[in-house]
């Protein structure tokens, strides 16, 4: 058994693409990429929800990380791709953290919000006052 695992090993490392695939080069960026995706896909949720210490914290993680891919030899560009990704989407969710806690954007969506519901309230009144007037006018009209 042994043997044939050598003989596989050997096989793969023989070869420079399976070399790199079946590599921690290769598998540790992509097994992280799920952070930047995440990352990603937060940019259209509410800036409410998003967490300042979080975004601070994976913006520095991944600042370090894009250094440390850029100094081992050899060079892993999959994972400062991966950090840089990262780094720009986490340095993003903080501009929407801060223009919205700290330069006015809650005021504007809680000002935004009153307003939508303000309509929608005025509407629903407006539906209301034409069945009860249709109500009396065919209460009378009978």
């Amino acid at each position: 058994m042994a043997a044939a695992v050598k003989a596989l090993n050997a096989k793969i490392r023989s070869n420079k693409y399976l070399d790199y695939f079946c590599s921690t080069h290769f598998w540790g960026p992509a097994s992280n990429f799920g952070i930047p995706i995440a990352a990603v896909a937060d940019m259209t949720k509410d800036p409410e929800i998003i967490s300042g210490r979080m975004t601070l914290a994976l913006s520095c993680y991944s600042a370090v990380f894009m250094r440390y891919a850029m100094a081992v030899q050899p060079r892993n560009y999959l994972l400062f791709g991966c950090h840089f990704i990262n780094c720009t989407s986490q340095l993003t969710q903080g501009y929407r953290y801060l223009s919205y806690w700290n330069f006015g954007g809650r005021e504007k969506s809680l000002e935004t919000k009153a307003k939508e519901e303000l309509g929608a309230t005025e509407g629903a009144a407006s539906n209301i006052a034409t069945q009860v007037k249709e109500t009396a006018q065919k209460a009378i009209g009978k």
